[in-house]
């Protein structure tokens, strides 16, 4: 992982979403590759209540709220970006340096549409956002598109910053490919990291404690120690019972397959992917 893509939106959670960043960039040396999306009145007035309600001139007082609002992200997402730089002592430049050291570049673009996002997030190593509902006129299912599509990592940030990202790892785990491929995707990371765990949901099916343990042993031969648990599911589920044990083993990060189903079955059934992001307060790496 050398170049981490880095959305920034110009409001309250950018120092988290750049802390973290920041935090899985330093083991790895890496370029953090800010990015911000200034999306017109136009745009984001698609997923806006207030113009979409609107009636009369209210609409024309919507479109200039919304369009004055996304000059102040820009402005303030600008700000954001060289403040944390100076603060963290990181050097601003237009490409990558092979150095020890961690760089960072910050770029604006108008109106990117989602298919732009993911052929961005294509050309990173990894993806950093934040999990709250978009307030900047993307997409509400802007991280869902990402996750299913790029094909690259997507870290979504916690409430607080992380102070780090290799202490304790916890890596959800069930037999399926999109777990493998997160697996996969984390190596970077799991290699560097003091304590990794395996934690599996029992379900009542043969061999699912005995195949996770399979899985730590073959992912030894790259250096990796793992723990395995495997759990009963509490009454908040298979997401509470992963929840708790990220909260019990104190995860810096938490890994695990996102989206395994199909959008229509996670519409009926409910998804574990958006329960988790809901109930784990923690820095969580998915890969569909």
């Amino acid at each position: 992982m050398k170049t981490i893509l880095v959305l920034i939106g110009g409001g309250n959670r950018d120092k988290v979403i750049s802390r973290t960043a920041l935090a899985a960039a330093v083991p790895l040396s890496a370029h953090l590759d800010f990015l911000h999306v200034h999306v017109s009145a136009g745009i984001a007035a698609q997923y806006d209540d207030q113009v979409q309600f609107a009636m009369g001139a209210g609409i024309h007082n919507a479109l200039d709220n919304l369009e004055t609002k996304a000059k102040t992200f820009s402005e303030v997402a600008a700000d954001h970006v060289r403040a944390f730089c100076a603060a963290s002592k990181i050097e601003l430049r237009d490409t990558p340096t092979n150095g020890k050291n961690v760089t960072a570049s910050f770029r604006e673009e108008n109106d990117t549409t989602i298919e732009r996002l993911i052929l961005h997030a294509r050309q990173s190593d990894l993806v950093v956002l934040g999990r709250a509902k978009q307030t900047q006129g993307l997409s509400p299912d802007t991280l869902e598109n990402l996750v299913r599509n790029c094909g690259r990592p997507v870290l979504l940030a916690a409430t607080a910053a992380p102070q780090k990202l290799t202490g304790t790892v916890m890596v959800c785990w069930k037999k399926s490919d999109n777990v493998a491929r997160a697996v996969a995707a984390a190596m970077p990371i799991l290699t560097k990291a003091k304590r990794v765990v395996f934690t599996s949901v029992a379900k009542g099916k043969a061999g699912d404690a005995e195949a996770v343990h399979d899985f730590a042993r073959q992912i030894a031969n790259n250096g990796i120690a793992a723990e395995v648990q495997v759990i009963p599911a509490n009454v908040g589920g298979v997401s509470g019972s992963l929840s708790a044990a990220a909260e019990a083993c104190r995860a810096d990060l938490v890994v695990m397959g996102g989206y395994g189903h199909s959008r229509f079955r996670e519409l009926i059934f409910g998804s574990c992917t958006e329960a988790l992001i809901h109930d784990a307060d923690r820095p969580i790496l998915l890969m569909h």
